[in-house]
C-alpha cells in the first residue's frame, strides 16, 4: 500500500526556544542518523529516523516511538561519553521513558500497517548526566559459574547494612527516584551511620533506577527488591512508604507503612500515624518522621542482631542443583536464620550449618512459614520441602 505523507510537530511539552530551532532546520536537510547539536542544551537532544510495521498505524508508531528513545539515548551517552564503544546499561522501557523530557515529530508517514518518522527527542540533563557517570565508572563484571554462586554464601547479617527506599505517596501517584521527592530527600540528610544497624540510601544511578521503582517498591516485587539489596551491598532491603495526608493546602499528617523484606520476601511490617506540628514547615516535618522511623529500624537492628546465636548441622536432601537454589532462597526469608554455610554440595544432598536465634522450636516453626520441614533428633538433622516424604 502506498504510504501517504503526513506533516506533524509533536510533543509531550513544548521546548522553550527548540521548537523554533526545530522548524529552521527542516529546509537544510533530512537527518538520516542520529544528530546531536553542539549547544550545551542541545548535547542532549538527539534525531533518529523510525520505521516500524505493526497491526495498526497507531501500533505501529509506539513501536517506532519506543525504539527511537533506545537509539536516541545511547547516541546521546555515547557523544558525551566520547567514545564511540560506549553502551549505556540495561534500562528497561519506562525506565528510558522517565528520561524524556520532550520529543517532537517531523517527516510522519504512514498506512494501515507502518509508520515512517523523523523523531527528535529532548532528554533531561540531570537524569543523563547520572547515567553517563554510571557508565563511565562501572568496574567490569566478573563471570561466575552457576557451581560458584551456588557454594557462596552471603556476609552474616549483622555485617550488612539494610537498605531503605523512601516511597512518597501523593494522592494517587507514588515517587521514588523522580524529583520532588520530599521523603527521600529528607532521608538523604540524615548520616549514613556505621556498625551493624547502619541503613543505607541508594544513590539513585540509573542502576538504581533499572533494578526497581516506585511501583515496583510500593508492591513488594520480590526481584527488584533483590536486586536494589545486593547493589547495595546488603540482604535486607526496607521499603518506607509515607501516604500524604493535607490539609487546607498543605501538609498535615503522614501514614508511614514499614516493610522489611529478606531476599525479597516480606519478613516484618509495620505501620504509624504522625502529625506535623503547628507552624513547621513541611521539610522539617518530614526530617523529623524520617529519623523517627530510622530510630526505629536501627534498634530493631541492633536488638534482633544482640540475640544469642545457635548452630545446626543440617542436610538437604535434593535431586539437583536447581532445588537446592530453591531451598537456599526460602532459607534467605526466615528471620530467625542468622546464616547459612554450605559444607558440601552434590548431586544428591547439601550439608549446611545453620546460625540461628530463638529456640529449636521456633526455627521449626518459621521453616514451615515457608514451607520447609526440620526433621530428626541430631546430630544431623534434615531439611526438605513441605508434604516431600524422604526416602532415606
Amino acid at each position: 500500500m502506498a504510504l501517504r505523507l503526513v506533516t506533524a510537530i509533536a510533543g509531550e511539552r513544548a521546548r522553550r526556544p527548540f521548537a523554533f530551532a526545530f522548524f529552521l532546520l527542516l529546509g537544510a536537510a533530512v537527518l538520516v542518523g542520529p544528530a546531536l547539536a553542539e549547544d550545551a542544551n542541545e548535547a542532549f537532544s538527539a534525531t533518529v529516523k523510525v520505521d516500524a510495521t505493526a497491526d495498526s498505524a497507531a501500533a505501529a508508531r509506539e513501536v517506532a516511538r519506543i525504539d527511537g528513545q533506545r537509539r536516541a539515548l545511547a547516541a546521546v551517552i555515547e557523544h558525551l561519553s566520547g567514545s564511540s564503544g560506549t553502551k549505556p546499561p540495561q534500562l528497561d522501557d519506562k525506565a528510558i521513558t522517565d528520561m524524556v523530557d520532550s520529543f517532537e515529530v517531523t517527516n510522519e508517514r504512514m498506512s494501515a500497517v507502518r509508520y515512517i518518522a523523523d523523531y527528535t527527542f529532548h532528554f533531561r540533563p540531570s537524569k543523563v548526566r547520572r547515567l553517563v557517570r554510571v557508565v563511565d565508572s562501572a568496574p567490569a563484571e566478573s563471570n561466575k559459574s552457576t557451581a560458584d554462586s551456588a557454594g557462596k554464601t552471603a556476609p552474616e547479617g549483622g555485617n550488612r547494612p539494610t537498605v531503605v527506599l523512601p516511597v512518597y505517596k501523593d494522592d494517587a501517584s507514588l515517587t521514588l527516584w523522580d524529583d520532588p521527592n520530599g521523603w527521600r530527600a529528607a532521608w538523604a540528610q540524615r548520616p549514613s551511620g556505621s556498625g551493624p544497624a547502619r541503613l543505607t540510601l541508594p544513590l539513585g544511578d540509573a542502576k538504581d533506577l533499572a533494578a526497581i521503582d516506585a511501583e515496583k517498591a510500593g508492591s513488594g516485587k520480590p526481584e527488584a527488591l533483590t536486586s536494589i539489596a545486593q547493589r547495595n551491598g546488603a540482604s535486607e532491603a526496607v521499603v518506607a512508604l509515607a501516604t500524604a495526608r493535607h490539609q487546607d493546602g498543605r501538609l498535615a499528617g503522614l501514614e508511614v507503612s514499614v516493610k522489611r523484606y529478606r531476599y525479597g520476601h516480606l519478613i516484618d511490617t509495620q505501620g504509624n500515624s504522625f502529625e506535623a506540628d503547628p507552624g513547621e514547615s513541611e521539610a522539617d516535618f518530614l526530617r523529623r518522621v524520617a529519623n523517627a522511623v530510622a530510630a526505629d529500624i536501627e534498634k530493631k537492628n541492633t536488638g534482633a542482631r544482640s540475640e544469642q546465636q545457635a548452630s545446626l548441622a543440617v542436610a538437604v536432601p535434593i535431586t539437583g542443583l536447581g532445588e537446592w537454589l530453591q531451598v537456599r532462597e526460602r532459607l534467605a526469608s526466615v528471620a530467625s536464620i542468622r546464616k547459612v554455610d554450605l559444607l558440601s554440595l552434590s548431586r544428591q544432598e547439601a550439608k549446611l550449618e545453620i546460625k540461628y536465634v530463638g529456640g529449636q522450636d521456633q526455627l521449626k516453626s518459621s521453616l514451615a512459614e515457608v514451607n520447609l520441614d526440620l526433621g530428626g533428633d541430631g546430630p544431623v538433622w534434615r531439611i526438605q520441602p513441605s508434604g516431600v516424604t524422604s526416602s532415606r
